[in-house]
């Protein structure tokens, strides 16, 4: 399932910042001429294309279809970021909202009570009143893009060293952000791009007001479960609907995607709508190296533990089996997808690869005086920047990213003890996260009445507690202080049955109160945070001075480099923002076996049966009851050739007529290595297709009027 996670992102490679520490001139003339060049070939169907530099002509020559730009700007209107990370998009003019299950699990979660577990029986609100309000989901619609990069670049002067020039970039976004956020009202974001060869700001109309309208059981949302997962065939209905509302009414929209009436066939043009979350295709040989050898071999044995210890709390009690079921579902989800990501860094081939293109690139810019002047040796400070990150990786993980410190009710703790001292500098001076700008997301988090479990979070501290002691040795006494003489149990156990921070009214005091509050505070998940937030920025100031800087300098030193060089011909990587990829239907083969691109409902039925219909091929009874009314040869998942990744889960696959045909919800494990470099050999995109999705509705789920919602494009008469 490519859902986005913070497990997903690597440390290394994000790029923000970037000083323009030499020619200005010479950058100026090279932006002024890169949206063009980024309709360049790359190879075959691959791309994550900004939607204001996509390849129009490249799509022409290739398939015969030429978006216009109306078409393009009606694509980008219809999409939606959920920001719980996945992706969405609008399917009728009265707000609906289409998504995967596993993006919407955490409102069917949250929703859901002991007794009434909507994960295994499913919901579907038929009238408006019906419609359950998720407590903390935010979707964002991206409508207007615009190219910032001299606002954010004048900002910094050549003689800036890469600390001064971070902190001064930092403060030049954050100024940008909060200007267009008081004039326009929307949700304003600086988006670094080749890791600050390009700043856009992208503005979004944001939507709080979300709330559920159908979502099938989890047992045919996520059939075939784990030993499935990342591979084809595959027979799932991973889908969910939303509405959106606005002052209390359902959203009216203009821009909305209609519904298929015909359905895909082999070898047919599709479209992806999504915002991936992350890719390292342009990353040098040291940042690549650092994940391989450090990053994700510490996220696959964390994630290992992790998966272990909350399996056998599930094991305990069916409440407990509820209450975890999300958290082991993404775990696990993690675990595979950075085996896949680890696997391709740990293949020669690849590796060695992307050593031959570094060198070509080194030798261009070294055979010629004026490139060698004007880009140096970036390469080189990226290393040392990797060697740098290599000594703070464990305080960082395990203070300032919190991983001994997990759980919903830790990261609240940390968040009020942030905001009491963040909130009294200057904007430019905050924390990014904590940026006047982005304070209503924070606000709209730290306020959720989503539900918080006591005891899911004791088991969550108690391992992550348990994780720390055990890593953590240069910052032995202040793991000692942190225990207070007790064990991970006995102190987690202490910890959070004294907290009263699962009460949103207490949140409130606490926030509104400020740093003097924070200070006051006998709460003890508010005195634990206070006690390793020395520490913790500390260790963030040396990640943000002698890593992120560098990256971001020497990433946008490396980005001018590469198109000097005729080789910036491909997409940004991904960074959680809109993009449109492109492709075909089409099957593949597999050792020596063809795979059709599709399969059929019926064959559902098949699967379970090879596997004696144990969990988890296990169909839900309203499937085995209603059997006889479907019609089994209907298409049901099917695989393409678009680029994607985690974050893309839940976008919608779209024709050239710009009608769904069906939602993104997986890749094979093939597609896992397009994290790094893209293929069409074997690796495919997979989605639900339409004509399943009608079906289902329609015969097993009595969901008439929201299948004719669908077909319309506007709902009927329901209050």
């Amino acid at each position: 399932m490519f859902v986005n996670s913070p497990e997903l992102f690597p440390v290394a490679g994000h790029g923000v910042l970037m000083q323009l520490k030499r020619s200005n001139l010479l950058f100026l003339c090279l932006l002024g001429a890169l949206l063009g060049a980024l309709i360049a070939s790359a190879a075959a169907d691959e791309g994550m294309w900004l939607f204001n530099a996509f390849p129009k002509a490249k799509v022409k020559a290739a398939y015969g279809f030429e978006p216009a730009q109306t078409w393009l700007d009606h694509v980008r209107l219809s999409s939606v970021r959920f920001n719980n990370g996945g992706s969405g998009s609008f399917v009728s003019a009265d707000g609906l909202v289409f998504t995967n299950h596993h993006v919407g699990a955490e409102c069917i979660n949250d929703l859901s009570k002991s007794g009434q577990d909507y994960m295994k029986t499913g919901f579907y609100a038929p009238t408006r009143a019906q419609e359950g309000k998720c407590p903390n989901l935010e979707l964002n619609q991206l409508v207007g893009i615009e190219d910032v990069t001299s606002k954010v670049n004048s900002a910094v002067t050549k003689e800036m060293k890469s600390a001064e020039a971070g902190a001064a970039l930092r403060a030049a976004m954050a100024a940008i952000e909060r200007d267009c956020a008081s004039s326009t009202g929307l949700r304003c974001d600086v988006v670094t791009l080749y890791s600050g060869g390009m700043y856009q700001l992208y503005r979004y109309k944001k939507y709080t007001d979300v709330r559920l309208v159908f979502a099938p059981e989890f047992d045919i949302a996520f059939f075939g479960g784990d030993p499935d997962n990342f591979n084809f065939p595959r027979y799932d209905l991973d889908i969910t609907f939303f509405r959106v509302y606005e002052n209390d009414k359902p959203a009216h929209l203009k821009d909305y995607f209609r519904w298929t009436r015909t359905g895909v066939k082999e070898g047919d043009l599709v479209f992806v709508s999504g915002n991936p979350g992350s890719t390292g295709r342009l990353l040098t040989v040291a940042q690549l190296r650092f994940l391989k050898d450090v990053q994700y071999p510490w996220q696959l044995a964390s994630l290992k533990r992790r998966i272990t210890w909350l399996k056998e709390f599930a094991a305990k009690s069916p409440e407990n089996a509820r209450i975890a079921q999300e958290d082991i579902f993404s775990l696990e989800n993690g675990f595979k997808a950075i085996t896949g990501y680890n696997d391709g860094l740990n293949d020669p081939s690849l590796l060695a690869a992307k050593q031959a293109e570094e060198k070509k690139l080194r030798e261009d810019v070294a055979a010629d005086p004026k490139k060698d002047a004007e880009f140096g040796n970036p390469w080189g400070e990226i290393e040392a920047a990797m060697q740098a990150q290599r000594q703070i990786f464990v305080p960082l993980t395990y203070f300032e990213r919190r991983a001994g410190f997990r759980g919903t009710l830790c990261a609240i703790a940390r968040d009020l003890v942030r905001l009491g001292a963040e909130k009294t500098k200057p904007n430019g001076e905050r924390l990014r996260e904590y940026r006047e700008s982005n304070l209503p997301s924070v606000e709209q988090n730290l306020f959720s009445t989503a539900p918080v479990y006591k005891s899911l979070e004791t088991a969550i501290l108690t391992e992550s507690l348990q994780e720390l002691q055990t890593v953590e040795k240069e910052d032995a006494e202040l793991v000692r202080k942190v225990l207070n003489g007790k064990t991970p149990a006995q102190r987690a156990e202490e910890l959070i049955a004294g907290t009263k921070l699962d009460d949103v009214a207490v949140r409130k005091q606490l926030y509104n109160g400020g740093a003097a509050a924070i200070e006051a505070s006998q709460d003890p998940l508010i005195m634990v945070m206070r006690t390793i937030d020395p520490q913790a920025r500390k260790v963030r100031k040396q990640y943000d001075d002698d890593v992120d800087a560098v990256e971001k300098r020497d990433g946008g030193v490396l980005a001018k480099a590469r198109f000097a060089a005729g080789g910036l011909n491909v997409p940004p990587d991904a960074t959680f923002t809109l993009r449109l990829s492109y492709g075909a239907v089409r099957g593949y083969e597999e050792n020596g076996k063809q795979i059709p691109y599709f399969t059929t409902m019926g064959e559902a039925f098949e699967h379970a049966a090879a596997h004696a219909s144990k969990p988890p091929y296990e169909l839900p009874q309203s499937w085995l009851k209603d059997k006889g009314k479907l019609d089994l040869q209907t298409p049901f998942n099917v695989v393409a050739t678009p680029d994607i990744i985690g974050g893309n889960s839940g976008s919608p696959v779209i024709s050239k007529e710009g009608e769904v045909v069906g939602i993104i919800f997986d890749g094979n494990i093939q597609s896992l290595a397009w994290r790094f470099a893209y293929t069409d050999k074997v690796a495919r995109s997979i989605h639900v297709d339409a004509r399943a999705i009608q079906e289902a509705l329609r015969k097993t789920y009595g969901a008439g009027a929201l299948a004719d919602e669908l077909m319309s494009g506007k709902a009927g008469a329901t209050k």
